[in-house]
């Protein structure tokens, strides 16, 4: 495969055709062999849609590469086999964690299709209008997405809105600022929205729950606004989905049965499911998801830590002693072998677990998919608008729709709402987030959102407290002495960047 210089030196595409997510369906036949956006790949819709589909790939390529890792080891709940991100030590040579390549190219491919897709119109009399704007809706997706990783993750990055062409242009570009960034990913979800043109549905369930929809523009902007401390557009985007009567809007799933709620693991792409990256058994398109979190595979990289198995224990505990089913507790999200009294460690049920209650997945049906975004989060999501807006009980309303299909006790057993504070609230919420989306890439975001809010107000109690709390891969003095510098809440840039773009500049904790 030719090899270039890229808009950032960091990533060299390396794939071709037969590796794409397309092989699961007709979708599409082309993909572009290099990480040049050249007029080669704009004669017809066949190739815009390649373009768009070779983002997905590139996602799901990073499931286990990059979002599970910075969206779980370093809040301490799942725990990795000598990773230096859940201790804090990551340096900025470590190029399989410092690298934010992967989600540039994404960005570099999405920039291509909204510069290059209009010109399809005068090549192929099959395009219309409305397909380039459907196709323009998801890429805005798509770069907004990716720009949000970068952010949560190394804070000021560069802010790249032309694709790549030619070995002529500068890929010397400088950081902008965490804000600038921000903006600009609302912009970009707002423009989709405002096109009118993001599909609610496709002819295929798998493309329904495994393509940008606009439910998943609404469910990424509620989470952007909820970064960026705008509570109150972050509920109203958390409603668009929640209270939407369209017959193709996702639904939680209320019935308070495992059954149910696996469902939405095995077999995937649920009525809850808003966004997926899809796997195949049929088109022998496996990952190895279920190795990994594995309770006994020799390659097993991830496990629930002493802290999270409890809580777990917690939730299954009370369904045993009231005698009704549990749900999301043993054989839902978690496992453990043997004993649960006695258990300290656990592992993630969701991508272990077959359709069959206590039955593993088998080797040929390692095609589990990986969720970005259901309605649970959703759900929860509005909760934390809510309490930020000082509306307990309306926000407890929210969590115990949760915690009621999960055959749970309801938040006012255990507090009061209208006398809680919000540091309570919040806490309730995050421990809520933790059982229900555990595995799911979303602890490490969830703290650090709610800790760094109003000038880090609450870090000590939901960021380092939490991180001593279930961390138990470094030493309590080693972490609090790291955590003292909210820098350190950031990655490294990695060194080849620097090398390569005297424009900028290292995250000041790593210098």
């Amino acid at each position: 495969m030719k090899k270039i210089k890229t808009l950032f030196y960091s990533f060299l595409l390396c794939l071709g055709c037969g590796a794409c997510l397309s092989s699961c369906t007709e979708w599409l036949e082309v993909y572009p062999q290099n990480e040049q956006v050249s007029d080669y790949y704009w004669e017809n819709k066949e190739e815009v849609e390649a373009m768009l589909n070779g983002c997905y790939y590139y996602y799901r390529d990073m499931v286990t590469t990059n979002l599970i890792p910075y969206g779980e080891l370093r809040a301490g709940q799942i725990v990795s086999r000598g990773s230096s991100l859940q201790e804090f030590r990551v340096k900025e040579t470590e190029k399989s964690i410092a690298n934010w390549g992967p989600f540039y190219a994404v960005i570099n491919v999405a920039n291509g299709v909204l510069k290059n897709a209009e010109k399809v119109l005068a090549n192929d009399e099959t395009y219309d209008q409305n397909m380039l704007n459907a196709h323009k809706a998801e890429a805005y997706f798509l770069r907004a997405l990716s720009y949000f990783y970068l952010v949560r993750n190394w804070k000021d990055v560069p802010l790249v809105l032309d694709p790549y062409e030619d070995d002529a242009q500068s890929y010397l570009v400088a950081k902008s600022s965490e804000d600038s960034v921000i903006m600009q990913i609302k912009s970009d979800i707002t423009t989709a929205l405002n096109s009118g043109a993001a599909k609610e549905y496709y002819a295929k369930k798998w493309e329904t729950k495994g393509r940008a929809t606009k439910w998943a523009l609404y469910a990424l902007m509620a989470d952007v606004c909820l970064w960026s401390e705008d509570y109150q557009k972050a509920e109203l985007y958390c409603d668009s989905i929640l209270l939407s009567a369209s017959a193709h809007a996702p639904k939680l799933l209320t019935t308070p049965t495992h059954n149910a709620w696996f469902s939405i693991f095995n077999p995937g792409n649920s009525n809850e499911s808003i966004l997926e990256l899809q796997w195949s058994e049929e088109e022998e398109q496996l990952c190895n998801l279920p190795v990994l979190f594995s309770d006994v595979d020799a390659s097993r990289q991830y496990s629930y830590t002493r802290r999270m198995t409890e809580l777990f224990v917690d939730e299954y505990t009370y369904t045993q002693q009231k005698m009704t089913e549990a749900v999301r507790s043993m054989y839902g999200g978690f496992y453990c072998s043997g004993s649960y009294v006695t258990a300290e460690t656990g592992y993630c049920w969701k991508y272990i677990g077959s359709e069959v209650l206590t039955e593993k997945r088998t080797s040929e049906h390692y095609d589990v998919n990986f969720i970005l975004y259901r309605v649970a989060e959703v759900v929860l999501m509005k909760a934390e608008a809510l309490i930020m807006q000082g509306r307990h009980a309306e926000a407890a309303a929210e969590i115990n729709k949760l915690r009621l299909r999960a055959n749970l006790p309801m938040v006012e057993d255990d507090l009061d709402p209208a006398t809680a504070s919000q540091l309570d609230m919040l806490t309730l919420v995050l421990n809520e987030r933790a059982t229900e989306l555990a595995g799911e890439a979303k602890a490490w975001y969830d703290m650090l959102r709610m800790g760094r809010r109003h000038n880090y107000q609450y870090k000590e109690s939901l960021i380092t407290a939490r991180v001593l709390e279930f961390n138990q891969s470094a030493s309590t003095s080693w972490l609090r002495s790291v955590l003292s510098d909210n820098n350190a809440l950031y990655l490294p840039v990695w060194e080849d960047e620097l090398e390569n773009n005297p424009k900028l500049t290292q995250n000041p904790y790593y210098e």
